[in-house]
């Protein structure tokens, strides 16, 4: 039988550390959020075979990434606060168990309709799973010192899930066929399934009514930009593009007025306006941008100009995967619970973007070690920098109640900041290449090493627009972040750490 562990706690952390389990819970969680990261890449580079397979057109492919991106971005926010509401084990099961299914239909689907179908309610589930895996860290690590710890574990798992989706959608697809792609989910959420039964108690819930004028403002606003910004990657003239835009614009800030007025508001202002909290949320926006950037238009340059095969290209971001995840580790257990935030993440924020603005030298006949080696440790240096540091921070002095919340709107900003950064630097890529083109091609039409080095001139000049708009969130991150280690919860301080690991007997 398993019983929750409600004995009293003598000071913060204490709770959970008198049982050595929460490590072992600390582990089940990094693997459900890693099949969250996992999936927002690892179908890139299985496109082309599923298009194949199940007869698509080019103009349609876009929508199996798009159709996981909409509800994810959408519905974080009510998630985040839904999970406070039903309790964190409960968010984490529904989620995990929606997930896995979502992921079986997808993979066993016969139509372009079937799967993108599938692919949204992963979208779906994967918003309840995002914050709920935060914030069951947050109040489960509440030492300082282990929750530096903790976060640098989790972050790590946050910044590689990406390039890891490339290199094991690469694997899958050359290896075995795409629909691996979604069924090795069946095996993360089973993992992750049994590991939270076992080892996590019930979960408290807050107790407050769902602010419902501000779930619609909000979900309804975070689907119009995401699905604005979406279709702003073909053209910013149609109405799909502009329209959606302005009214996402209107609705979130009907949203803002509203969480000043309700009295149990979805996001409450005391979480948002806190500057260590705010300025975590302002950089995953800008890191969402920048890294999504790198991840899309660097697969590009591998494939189209260096003939990479899926599984080679995948398998090139390794340096940066295993370098983000060394320094998350370093950084989140032994220098943010000293320093806090505020070195850490400008810093990283500027060496991510020299990495990012390296890659402007790049070549038609560039090799991996002359041109994208370096870049890539960098980057992964940089990232695991921010990553060890911004998760913590952005969660960091809430009270128990609003730790769903406040997870849910690091998710969000890095959600939103991929989207924008994805249309943005689209149409600097096409821009770009359009106007070399335009410079260098004679009537007939370019020829297809023209056209190579057209897109090459777009790929370089996105990597150093990114890595420009990091160094401006470096200045922004050093602004707003303020110096010291970082708080604990108001309530940390003064009460009892909640139960969090079940006792089995």
């Amino acid at each position: 039988m398993a019983t929750q562990s409600a004995a009293p706690a003598a000071g913060p952390g204490a709770g959970a550390a008198a049982d050595p389990r929460r490590w072992l819970l600390l582990a089940v969680i990094c693997c459900a959020y890693l099949m969250v990261g996992l999936d927002l890449a690892v179908m890139n580079l299985a496109l082309p075979d599923a298009q194949q397979d199940l007869g698509f057109s080019d103009g349609d492919r876009q929508w199996i990434v798009t159709a996981y991106a909409l509800p994810l971005g959408s519905l974080l926010l009510f998630c985040g606060r839904l999970t406070d509401l039903i309790g964190r084990k409960q968010a984490l099961l529904i989620g995990l168990a929606g997930f896995a299914a979502a992921s079986a239909i997808g993979g066993a689907a016969n139509s372009f309709g079937t799967l993108v179908t599938a692919r949204a309610f992963q979208g779906a589930f994967a918003a309840l799973l995002s914050p709920a895996c935060l914030s069951v860290v947050t109040t489960t690590f509440t030492d300082p010192k282990e929750r530096g710890k903790a976060f640098g574990a989790l972050g790590g798992v946050m910044a590689a899930g990406g390039g890891l989706g490339l290199i094991v959608g690469g694997a899958l697809t050359d290896g075995l066929d795409w629909r691996w792609c979604m069924y090795i989910n069946l095996l993360f959420a089973g993992v992750a399934f049994f590991g939270i039964t076992a080892l996590l108690a019930k979960q408290p819930k807050a107790g407050a009514r769902l602010d419902i004028p501000g779930v619609v403002t909000a979900s309804g606003g975070m689907f119009c930009l995401v699905y604005g910004f979406s279709n702003a990657e073909e053209s910013w003239s149609q109405l799909s593009s502009w329209g959606f835009l302005a009214l996402g614009a209107v609705l979130l800030v009907v949203f803002a007025a509203w969480q000043t007025r309700a009295a149990n508001p979805l996001v409450p202002p005391r979480v948002v306006l806190d500057r260590n909290r705010g300025g975590a949320y302002i950089t995953m926006l800008f890191v969402g941008a920048g890294f999504f950037s790198l991840l899309l238009f660097l697969v590009y340059y591998m494939q189209t100009i260096l003939g990479y095969s899926a599984i080679k290209a995948g398998c090139a971001m390794l340096p940066t995967v295993v370098c983000t995840i060394l320094v998350t580790g370093i950084g989140g257990s032994k220098v943010v619970p000293k320093v806090g935030p505020r070195p850490m993440v400008p810093a990283g924020l500027l060496v991510s973007g020299l990495g990012l603005g390296w890659l402007w030298f790049i070549e038609m006949d560039s090799t991996y070690l002359s041109a994208l080696l370096g870049p890539l440790v960098v980057i992964g240096i940089g990232m695991g920098l921010i990553y060890s540091a911004v998760a913590n921070t952005g969660t960091s002095g809430v009270q128990p109640k609003d730790a769903g919340v406040a997870s849910a709107c690091v998710n969000t900003g890095q959600q939103l900041g991929g989207a924008i950064g994805t249309a943005l630097f689209n149409t600097i890529a096409a821009n770009k290449a359009a106007d070399w083109l335009a410079d260098h091609v004679q009537a007939g039409g370019p020829t297809p090493g023209q056209a190579q080095q057209a897109a090459l001139e777009g790929y370089s000049t996105v990597f150093a627009w990114a890595g420009c708009s990091l160094a401006f969130a470096a200045v922004v991150a050093a602004l707003l972040l303020r110096s010291g280690p970082l708080p604990t919860s108001d309530t940390d301080a003064k009460a009892p750490a909640e139960p969090v690991v079940a006792d089995r007997v």
